[in-house]
């Protein structure tokens, strides 16, 4: 009989814990005392989520790198590729420098501990940061940016914070995404067409998903099996599952024939964002080549966007920008450390593979972002240069490059010169309600939107020019 009621006992302390963590378990009862670091922090989480600790340092989160398969011949590759190792036409590269500070600038949103150089140990559980994705107290996150390579500071710890950072985990918000995913490129609404700051009050009218009477979050789209958040960016070499909008509307359309026929062809986003940046302005063009000057007080204001900076060059910012409209199988082709370019054309960082002709394919929006970087001109490949208390200090282009060829692996001649590149960056954020989505006029007419022939068509399809399906 006490058997008996021990099991029953065991059972029903399970269901009342799975009701707790439905509801958000109250981790105040576990969580006591004071914490000097954030890896104690992550040994007490350990103490119950040890599994969960060994699985999250598979994922491209932590190591910010993966199986390219994302790429279009790489897909067999035994190396892994991403942030960590590739190049970019904003800030250029995390690696590019032997100053551990310049890692360290990037690595403040990495979901861990002190990662500044290859000492970093991507193997101890203990330098994972749960706290980034799963607390909820909010002055967490400017300590930590302010901690350097993830780290907190020290008048957070010395002042309780990480105590009280402990106690309110749970399951993560719009906030935990947004305080690294909003602020790409080195600033609010930089990088990305609809990922910003102003999704946290977002109205209906810039993202039904986001605002009421929706009100979700990132991972009720971004769902994640054993800690792999899916989500496949064009600007990542590497992706641990896809979000589709059929997921959850999958029936849309079906039931009227000529809506139905353009599913065939179109992505739900082509016609429901018929903008990108609509929050707020966003980068679409970094300038490399220009810096170095005084400040010129005429180039200051661009919509509240600073549109010079002697250590970065001359910027340019759009709000309400149409994207640009291209095929996308899923795949791009993806430009690789060490690549060779031609410099006399625009270099495509991560171009999206895809034709009329490709049944995978359909016409996608993206934001176009153009560059002008850094090359070595004589082995005709991008270079990487030190930024953080490097060039961003002393101005010297040859002696940034140097230090950054050291610290990607790479050799340096010498010479350089500036190339203009060109990246594509997924406009899947800031949904528009049903009523702003694109009319067939806005395609389909003499002042449309689509470049027919760009895109494979011999003209406009709805008069008179090849239509896919046929």
């Amino acid at each position: 009989m006490k058997r008996v009621l021990s099991v029953f006992s065991v059972f029903f302390f399970a269901l009342a814990l799975a009701g707790f963590a439905s509801a958000g378990l109250d981790h105040s009862m576990f969580i006591q005392g004071e914490f000097k670091s954030g890896p104690e922090v992550t040994k007490k989480c350990l103490e119950c989520h040890s599994q969960q600790g060994r699985d999250f340092m598979q994922t491209a989160h932590w190591k910010w790198a993966g199986k390219p398969n994302h790429v279009k011949g790489m897909e067999s590759s035994k190396e892994e590729y991403g942030k960590r190792n590739m190049i970019n036409n904003f800030c250029i590269s995390v690696e590019g420098g032997t100053n551990p500070q310049n890692m360290a600038s990037c690595t403040g949103c990495h979901a861990g501990y002190g990662w500044r150089d290859s000492s970093f140990d991507h193997s101890n559980p203990v330098n994972i940061d749960c706290l980034v994705c799963h607390t909820s107290e909010g002055d967490y996150f400017g300590a930590k940016r302010s901690g350097g390579a993830g780290t907190v500071n020290k008048a957070y710890v010395e002042s309780g914070g990480l105590l009280k950072a402990a106690q309110s985990v749970g399951k993560p918000s719009m906030i935990n995404c947004g305080t690294c995913h909003f602020y790409g490129g080195g600033g609010d609404a930089v990088k990305h067409g609809g990922l910003d700051s102003s999704l946290y009050t977002a109205n209906r009218s810039l993202d039904v998903h986001m605002s009421a009477p929706a009100n979700m979050t990132c991972v009720d789209c971004h769902t994640a099996d054993k800690h792999r958040v899916k989500g496949a960016s064009t600007m990542m070499a590497t992706h641990e599952g896809r979000v589709s909008c059929s997921d959850c509307h999958a029936d849309v359309h079906k039931s009227n024939p000529l809506m139905a026929k353009h599913l065939d062809a179109i992505a739900c986003q082509t016609c429901h964002i018929p903008a990108h940046s609509r929050g707020q302005h966003s980068k679409v063009l970094w300038d490399w080549s220009t810096s170095g000057k005084k400040k010129d007080p005429e180039w200051e204001g661009d919509h509240d966007r600073e549109t010079y900076y002697p250590t970065k060059g001359t910027f340019e910012w759009g709000k309400d920008v149409m994207p640009a409209y291209l095929w996308y199988n899923g795949q791009i082709e993806r430009y690789m450390k060490g690549d060779k370019i031609d410099p006399k054309q625009m270099t495509s960082i991560n171009k999206p593979v895809g034709d009329i002709k490709d049944k995978k394919a359909k016409i996608y929006p993206f934001k176009e972002h153009l560059g002008n970087q850094p090359y070595d001109t004589r082995h005709l490949y991008l270079l990487t240069p030190h930024t953080f208390q490097g060039y961003w200090s002393h101005l010297d282009w040859q002696k940034a490059l140097v230090e950054g060829a050291k610290g990607a692996g790479m050799e340096y001649s010498g010479s350089f010169d500036f190339a203009r590149t060109i990246e594509y960056i997924s406009v899947s954020h800031q949904v528009a309600p049903k009523e702003q989505a694109l009319k067939c006029a806005d395609c389909h007419s003499p002042q449309g939107r689509l470049d027919w022939k760009a895109l494979g068509y011999g003209s406009d399809p709805m008069t008179g020019g090849t239509s896919r399906n046929k």
